[in-house]
């Protein structure tokens, strides 16, 4: 759709669906729109007749097969794992491609609360008429229960503990009472949570016992080697600049290994020979920093140079993502400018060169 910012995946990627649906040889589990196998084939790649389907999600195939099986069951499924690991990714493809529906979100804040997770009210209507099925606002979770959907719930773990709790008889009974109506909404077949929940954030192992057995925990790793994050890294650089019609080349090979190599090894705390320790930065060396680094400095050099992606370009955006207003990262990222990237030799030189100028 013109002139729309983020298009959600169910429009983006709708001709692969309608073509997996129409080749569709296997059993579609009550409630879903395609098979298993073909919601697997849809995230990892593969064929539908003479259709190739691209990869929405570069990792661990057995992953995805675990969280597609745990959607057929009664229980939900959290999805775990270090920032920029794709959780939110593979959480919005699996919606999309089992109801075509992946925008019933809940975002997951301090200011959370359990009307954002059961329903409110129209307070107007509820003043001139009391309480009504008319006056009742639907939650995204009322939505997703009352069509048979799959609910998002992004950072649950960045909520209170009581509104967490909130969930838990939703989950358990599958149901949703309004008492003010004398209404119980139940669960169509095919509902389902799917949760996300970063390890970084404090709070996130303190979910209670209760609401944990709920859930089915899948663990996302960040890449295991270079060739997976680069790939990764190529495919969402290239989709996010369509998407804004970035005026710029797509960074060759050779500048998205240098920007992976760098927070590869901040990450790691190591070398990528193994030969020498580093001290690690404050921040995230994520894969998904690594896309937004690239994705702006297209933007810069789209704007404000030739449209080729040059060393200035990758020092802004490595400087942003090490340097998060912290005198320990500034200290961390000149030792390793100047024991590591310094001693690369001249390929290097002139990435260590424009860093040390925004110093």
């Amino acid at each position: 759709m013109a002139g729309i910012l983020r298009e959600a995946a169910e429009n983006i990627y709708a001709y692969e669906i309608k073509t997996l649906i129409e080749n569709e040889q296997y059993d579609i589990p009550s409630g879903w729109q395609m098979s298993p196998r073909s919601v697997l084939t849809y995230i990892c790649g593969g064929k539908s007749g003479d259709v190739e389907i691209s990869a929405k999600f570069i990792g661990h195939k057995r992953l995805v097969e675990i969280a597609i099986a745990t959607l057929l069951t009664d229980r939900s499924l959290l999805l775990v794992g270090e920032p920029g690991t794709a959780k939110s990714w593979l959480s919005e493809h699996l919606s999309a491609a089992i109801t075509g529906d992946s925008k019933k979100i809940i975002q997951g804040t301090a200011g959370t609360t359990e009307e954002h997770i059961r329903y409110s009210w129209n307070y107007a209507m509820l003043i001139a008429n009391g309480p009504t099925q008319s006056a009742l606002v639907e939650s995204p979770m009322f939505k997703a229960m009352a069509s048979g959907g799959i609910l998002r719930f992004e950072e649950i773990t960045r909520c209170a503990p009581e509104i967490q709790d909130a969930l838990i008889s939703i989950l358990s009974e599958k149901s949703l009472a309004v008492p003010e109506i004398g209404f119980e909404l139940p669960a169509k077949k095919g509902f389902s949570v799917i949760a996300t929940a970063n390890t970084r954030d404090k709070g996130v192992n303190e979910m209670s016992a209760a609401l944990k057995r709920r859930f089915n925990v899948v663990t996302l790793p960040p890449p295991a080697d270079m060739e997976t994050e680069l790939a990764i890294v190529q495919q969402r650089v290239a989709e996010s600049a369509e998407s804004l019609d970035l005026k710029a080349k797509l960074p060759d090979q050779q500048a998205v290994k240098k920007v992976l190599t760098v927070l590869r090894e901040l990450r790691a705390g190591l070398t990528s020979d193994g030969k020498s320790k580093l001290k690690t930065p404050s921040g995230i060396m994520s894969t998904a920093e690594a896309i937004s680094l690239l994705t702006g400095a297209m933007a810069m050099a789209g704007s404000f140079g030739d449209g080729e992606i040059n060393s200035e370009h990758l020092a802004n955006g490595l400087h942003g993502v090490v340097i998060k207003d912290d005198h320990k990262d500034r200290s961390v990222w000149q030792e390793y400018l100047e024991q590591v990237v310094k001693k690369r030799g001249a390929d290097w030189r002139p990435l260590y060169d424009a860093s040390k100028q925004l110093l």
